[in-house]
């Protein structure tokens, strides 16, 4: 029966070695598809986080052009808004000196903007 044993004992092992050996490869597997999903999810976070920092920058120099261009508009409305009142000072002060000598404006040379104004004044 030795013999008999010694097959059944080399077909046994040799089955177990078998079996190791695909256990071993499923798992060599399972690892490769881990550390390649691994992989892929840190290239991932890089990129976004890379993006993230480009569209900060992008964000920041729109902001920047939106304030500078903002800060200009304000200066001209500034101007302008003094140059209306210079106008407007200045034409009430002629339109005093016409009533002064005697001689009104035709009511039709003011315009209903520029009444409203004198009245508010």
């Amino acid at each position: 029966m030795t013999g008999t044993w010694g097959v059944t004992a080399g077909i046994i092992g040799a089955a177990a070695l078998l079996g190791s050996g695909l256990f071993a490869a499923r798992a060599t597997r399972a690892a490769a598809r881990t550390t390649a999903e691994a992989t892929r999810a840190q290239a991932q976070a890089a990129a976004e986080s890379a993006q993230r920092a480009a569209d900060l920058a992008s964000f920041r120099e729109i902001r920047d052009e939106m304030k500078a261009k903002i800060e200009k508009q304000d200066a001209r409305i500034d101007q302008l808004g003094s140059l209306v009142l210079a106008y407007s000072v200045t034409v009430d002060r002629l339109i005093h000196r016409m009533r002064h000598r005697g001689t009104t404006p035709d009511p039709t040379d003011i315009r209903d903007q520029v009444r409203e104004h004198m009245r508010t004044r």
